[in-house]
C-alpha cells in the first residue's frame, strides 16, 4: 500500500490515506499466475477434448525428473511393484532459474523421437515432489505449457502434493495427485491382467467344451 502519511500530534496517531494497492510476495505471483492460465485457457490450450487416453500397457516408461531424490525412486518402486516396465529417464533441474528450459526441452525431446524409434517411449511422466509456491514456479512457465500441450505423446503430470496445483496440470492429458500414483496412472496391476487373463481363458475352455458336447 503506498499513499501520504499525516499525523495527530496531540494524540500520538499516524494515519496513512492509501492512494494505490497493489499484491506482494506470493500474491503478486498468484495473480500472475491466474492472467497466464485465463490467456493459455483461452487459446483452448486446456480444452478437454484435446486430451488423450493413456496407454493400457506402455512398454517403455518415459520420465522427466529429477535423477536424484525420492521422486525417481518412489516412480521405479511402483512400477516395479505393479508392472516392470522399461523406463528412461529425462534428467533436468525441477527448480530455479534453470527448471522451466529444461523440463521443456525434455518434453519437446521426447515428443520428437520418431514413431518406432528405440528410444521413444509411449507415455511420459513429469514429476517433483511438493514445495512452495516458488519451488513449483518453473511448471507455471508458458514454454513448459505450451510443451505439455504439443507433446505427441501422452503425457501425466505429476508435481508437487495433493493440494499443489500448477498450470502443467490443465495441459497434461492426466494429472496425479502424487509421483507415486502417476506410476500407477501408467501402468495396470500385473497380478490383476493375469488373473483376468485366466479367467477369460477358463471361460473360454468351458465353451468349447460345451460346442463339443453339443
Amino acid at each position: 500500500a503506498t499513499g501520504r502519511l499525516t499525523t495527530f500530534p496531540g494524540q500520538s496517531r499516524y494515519q496513512i490515506v492509501v492512494e494505490d494497492l497493489a499484491l506482494a510476495g506470493e500474491g503478486a505471483l498468484l495473480a500472475k499466475l491466474e492472467r497466464l492460465r485465463k490467456a493459455l485457457a483461452a487459446e483452448g490450450l486446456f480444452d478437454e477434448a484435446r486430451k488423450r487416453p493413456l496407454p493400457y500397457l506402455p512398454g517403455t516408461v518415459g520420465v522427466v525428473t529429477s535423477p536424484s531424490g525420492a521422486v525417481i525412486r518412489d516412480i521405479l518402486h511402483r512400477l516395479a511393484d505393479r508392472f516392470p516396465r522399461r523406463v528412461l529417464l529425462w534428467p533436468v533441474a525441477v527448480q530455479g532459474a534453470a527448471s522451466a528450459p529444461e523440463v521443456a526441452r525434455a518434453i519437446q525431446g521426447f515428443s520428437a523421437l520418431p514413431a518406432g524409434h528405440p528410444l521413444r517411449p509411449d507415455v511420459v511422466i513429469v514429476a517433483r515432489g511438493g514445495g512452495s509456491t516458488e519451488d513449483l514456479w518453473g511448471f507455471n512457465d508458458e514454454a513448459v505449457v505450451r510443451a505439455a500441450a504439443a507433446s505427441s505423446i501422452p503425457l501425466i503430470s505429476a508435481v508437487g502434493h495433493e493440494t499443489d496445483t500448477t498450470l502443467i496440470d490443465f495441459a497434461a492429458d492426466r494429472r496425479a495427485p502424487t509421483p507415486t500414483a502417476a506410476a500407477e496412472l501408467a501402468v495396470p496391476v500385473r497380478a490383476d491382467l493375469a488373473a483376468q487373463l485366466a479367467d477369460l481363458d477358463h471361460r473360454r475352455r468351458r465353451a468349447a467344451a460345451r460346442a463339443l458336447s453339443d
